[in-house]
């Protein structure tokens, strides 16, 4: 992902398989034994987790450094588990630095592969190894090839405004690092829960912040990896922090979900810790949202506190109602009922016709080319949510003059 040191600090999950086994692979961050500083105490908090749940561990060391005492350390600790421990010794990609792997025998681990992962050099020797008492029927077991897909849900926000928090209490383990520190995580980390018969799988992403303030390659890295989640997302939470209200960042955040077509829930979060918060207090803040996020209006509000598990309940059936709204299909036939009943003085509509969803997308055909109005194209959208729903997700139409549609056909 990048040169930087310390980009990785959450368990980051994946799905891999070499000769026909499949596993899941934890990647984890940067383990210093002895350090104390909150972060890398908490790195390694996260790391354990994964440590004890492996069945094999991959211990990766930079070919062209020299062992260091920490290197030292961690061996020692990984050799305490009990588990099978393979030794990658990283950027070893000529005849000439492979003479240098051998210096690494020092660790004491038995298993030592030179590897160069940016090439590929050594990595199936590695992954023989590591592979070896995977039983290709227990793999697809586990993998379970014909699992339904997930509910996709990206979690977006400025920095420190609860998205890990948020993450935690909604698949109910600490999966994610959780500091006042703004800007713990890094990574996109994800989760996926079991709810009522439904999966979700959250992914946390990295706080957002402008691009003129993000000097360092691991926050610039976030901010592209953030805005890619949102894309491949069904469903996006935008966390705000009810104590500091809406601020200019939280609105280009949310333009970026909008941009991307994506069902959308604004959740306020740390709604606890606002003073004399009660319905009235909430229908404000609601309007300030509103005013802020025009282009939203779709867009419901959820008031939560992440931290304390208020309003939380109710989030999954809603993240549920807006991912069904999102995936609605139209049949032809009753959007041609919707035609007939519709009252639109702009111009002559023909008819109306779906072509996809997520986000749901309509071609209008209508007396003339170009595109309708913006008063008249929200109001023809407002027409359709009254009919259909569409509760949450934007709204896409394509005007197309009814000749074009006749020479098409």
């Amino acid at each position: 992902m990048g040169d930087e040191p310390g980009i990785t600090r959450d368990r980051i999950h994946g799905t891999a398989e070499h000769d026909g086994r499949r596993f899941e692979l934890i990647d984890t961050g940067g383990i210093v034994v002895a350090d104390q500083e909150y972060i890398p105490a908490q790195i390694l908090r996260q790391a354990d987790v994964a440590l004890q749940k492996a069945s094999h561990i991959i211990f990766l060391v930079d070919g062209r450094a020299e062992i260091t005492g920490s290197d030292r350390d961690l061996a020692q600790m990984l050799k305490r588990l009990g588990k099978p421990v393979s030794l990658a010794v990283n950027k070893v990609d000529t005849a000439a630095k492979q003479d240098l792997a051998h210096e690494f025998y020092g660790l004491e681990i038995a298993d030592v592969f030179p590897v160069s992962a940016e090439h590929g050099i050594g990595v199936d020797a590695l992954l023989d190894r590591v592979t070896a008492g995977f039983t290709r029927d227990a793999a697809d077991a586990e993998t379970g090839d014909t699992a339904p897909s997930a509910i996709k849900v990206a979690i977006i926000g400025r920095p420190n405004v609860g998205k890990s928090t948020l993450l935690n209490t909604l698949t109910g383990q600490e999966r994610a690092i959780v500091s006042p520190v703004a800007g713990t995580t890094r990574d996109a980390v994800d989760e996926t829960v079991l709810r009522d018969g439904v999966e979700y799988t959250f992914v946390d992403t990295a706080g957002i912040r402008r691009k003129g303030k993000t000097h360092l390659m691991a926050e610039k890295l976030s901010v592209v990896m953030a805005r890619r989640n949102i894309r491949m997302a069904h469903v996006v939470l935008l966390v705000l922090d009810a104590t500091e209200g809406v601020v200019g960042l939280d609105t280009t955040i949310a333009g970026y979900a909008h941009e991307g077509g994506r069902a959308v829930i604004v959740c306020v979060n740390k709604w606890d810790e606002v003073k004399g918060h009660g319905g009235e207090k909430k229908g404000e803040f609601e309007q300030k949202v509103r005013d802020s996020f025009k282009f939203l209006e779709y867009a419901p509000v959820m008031f939560v506190s992440a931290k304390s598990g208020a309003g939380m309940q109710k989030l999954f059936p809603l993240i549920r109602e807006v991912y069904e709204s999102a995936s609605r299909r139209i049949s032809t036939g009753e959007l041609n009922r919707f035609v007939e009943q519709l009252h639109f003085e702009e111009r002559k509509i023909y008819y109306i016709t779906q072509h996809s969803i997520r986000p749901p997308a309509f071609a209008v055909f209508t007396g003339k080319g170009g595109p309708l109005h913006f008063s008249h194209e929200r109001y023809l959208i407002n027409q359709l949510r009254r009919r259909f729903g569409f509760k949450g997700t934007p709204i896409l139409l394509q005007t197309r003059a009814k000749k074009a549609a006749k020479s098409a056909e």
